[in-house]
């Protein structure tokens, strides 16, 4: 019988690798242990890789089945969502992936300077509407400069060309270094066993014909950081938690 949010909730407080804390709770209760994840957690002195807004957890199961010399930490707010990918981890018995469930807004009050190696952003909502929300905006960046390793790597996997186009005046405008990047990832010749980790919402998109676009860029400590100032024309499909927009439309 499938459980219902509250028992998946109080499974995901049960979970000994599984980390709530909700943006009310977060000043209230400093995490004592930012800055210290491989010392108290992994017990390792290996990488630490973010999947941020990881959903079901997904990617990060499958990169960290992949990758038993990295550590893994898939960080949402959605605990009901969260808890399919802490389950399957649990039950595995795997010792480098770990969840937490917070607000990304305020990721950086979890990591430590230079505690994190690579950030993974897996179809992240566009927020078309507001530049702030986006996950790859100056916003969050500088956010991630707090806690990346100088130079570390992003990876953005979307089905939006609205993120997609962005990011990609991102990058330009503040010129990170690219490593690589496609807007038609299945019919590249990169596709590989980690960028072919489909996630629930994955598979849905690519049943319906749309293409999966995938960036890998390196943001440096040092620099201002300049948001773009452009119009993008926005998605026109409707999509997962997503409202439907027109593609004679723009923002900014």
């Amino acid at each position: 019988m499938a459980k219902n949010k509250l028992e998946k909730f109080a499974d995901m407080a049960s979970y000994p690798h599984v980390f709530e804390y909700p943006f009310r709770y977060s000043e209230e209760v400093p995490f004592e242990m930012k800055g210290k994840w491989n010392q108290e957690f992994f017990k390792n002195d290996n990488p630490i890789v973010l999947e941020l807004g990881c959903g079901r957890g997904e990617y990060t199961v499958g990169l960290g089945e992949k990758f038993p010399d990295k550590n893994f930490i898939g960080v949402d707010i959605k605990g009901s969502r969260m808890w399919t990918g802490a389950t399957d981890s649990l039950e595995r018995g795997m010792v480098n992936v770990a969840f937490l469930r917070t607000n990304i807004e305020i990721i950086d009050r979890f990591f430590g300077e230079n505690e994190v190696s690579e950030i993974w952003l897996t179809f992240s909502d566009p927020q078309m509407k507001k530049a702030t929300k986006r996950l790859t905006s100056t916003f969050f960046m500088e956010r991630y400069r707090k806690f990346l390793k100088d130079n570390g790597l992003i990876h953005l996997k979307t089905d939006s060309d609205f993120l997609f186009t962005y990011t990609n005046y991102m990058i330009e405008e503040n010129k990170f270094p690219v490593a690589f990047v496609t807007d038609d990832l299945y019919h590249s010749d990169i596709v590989d066993d980690i960028l072919g980790i489909q996630t629930y919402y994955e598979r849905q998109w690519l049943d319906r014909g749309l293409t999966i676009k995938y960036i890998k860029f390196q943001l440096p400590r040092l620099g201002e950081l300049i948001e773009p100032d452009v119009e993008i024309e926005l998605d026109s499909y409707r999509s997962y938690n997503r409202s439907k927009r027109s593609g004679l439309q723009t923002s900014k």
